[in-house]
């Protein structure tokens, strides 16, 4: 009896089959077994015109080298690939398996993986995403089998420099509030809130609806003495402790107009 083949290309030996072979046929299945669980492979993805160009992995029976045989597949190049249209990759139906797939391409289109038929379901990468996704192949079906994104590698949201934060469960970012290395910018006119430890109240710091021009208050760099208060020291923003005595209003008549004002 002849032997047969996993949808990944694993050797079945019959039973007395291969002799003299049995164990380089069995290193050849370890092998492969090997490059399932963690093996690297960069498939170059059909760039031939201007249309959906399909990429079809197939099986290498008894073979190590085929790329639907390994766990990490980076789909177009190191580079990455520039492509001209979208493109489609596509596995044979009764292939089992999970991957950990990027789309290396470059240009604005789509890339597809799907099984070779079938209705099932498949999975897209838009025409600005170009990160990794975790795939389940089902082959939960002999005609209509599924491909099923599993969550856990999930790009960032927003635009360069945007501070990621939970959106509905899914990461996102924002125009008004960016990170550029240094500096934490928060827009339209939002605030800076700090919060109390008891009742959710809380003190806001924002700037005004209109600023002539940016500037920066750099605060002290050491606790003021009794009576002093807050004044710009440079004309710069740089704040420093002055005397209130300094203002020229003593406590008295701080205490009369007080009074007189309310």
């Amino acid at each position: 009896m002849a032997s047969t083949y996993t949808p990944l290309g694993v050797e079945l030996m019959a039973t007395g089959e291969n002799a003299g072979t049995w164990g380089t046929k069995t290193n050849t299945n370890l092998n492969i077994f090997e490059q399932i669980s963690g093996g690297y492979k960069v498939q170059t993805l059909n760039a031939a015109g201007t249309g959906a160009n399909t990429t079809a992995l197939a099986v290498s029976d008894g073979s190590t080298g085929a790329t639907l045989a390994t766990r990490v597949i980076i789909l177009g190049a190191e580079s990455p690939q520039t492509i001209a249209g979208n493109k489609i990759v596509t596995i044979p139906l009764d292939v089992e398996n999970f991957y950990f797939i990027k789309n290396s391409t470059s240009g604005s289109y789509t890339v597809q993986f799907k099984y070779a038929s079938g209705s099932g379901d498949s999975v897209t990468w838009t025409a600005s995403d170009k990160g990794w996704k975790i795939i389940y192949a089902t082959a939960n079906d002999g005609t209509n089998p599924d491909l099923a994104e599993v969550s856990g590698l999930t790009d960032a949201g927003g635009s360069n420099t945007q501070v990621q934060f939970n959106n509905s469960g899914a990461l996102g970012g924002s125009a008004n509030l960016t990170w550029d290395g240094s500096n934490l910018f928060i827009g339209a006119e939002g605030d800076l809130r700090l919060g109390d430890n008891s009742g959710g109240e809380y003190v806001g710091i924002d700037a005004p609806a209109t600023v002539g021009s940016s500037y920066t208050i750099t605060l002290p760099n050491a606790v003021g003495a009794s009576s002093t208060a807050l004044v710009t020291t440079d004309g710069s923003g740089t704040l420093g402790w002055t005397s209130t005595s300094s203002f020229g209003i003593s406590t008295g008549k701080a205490i009369a107009m007080a009074i007189v004002f309310g």
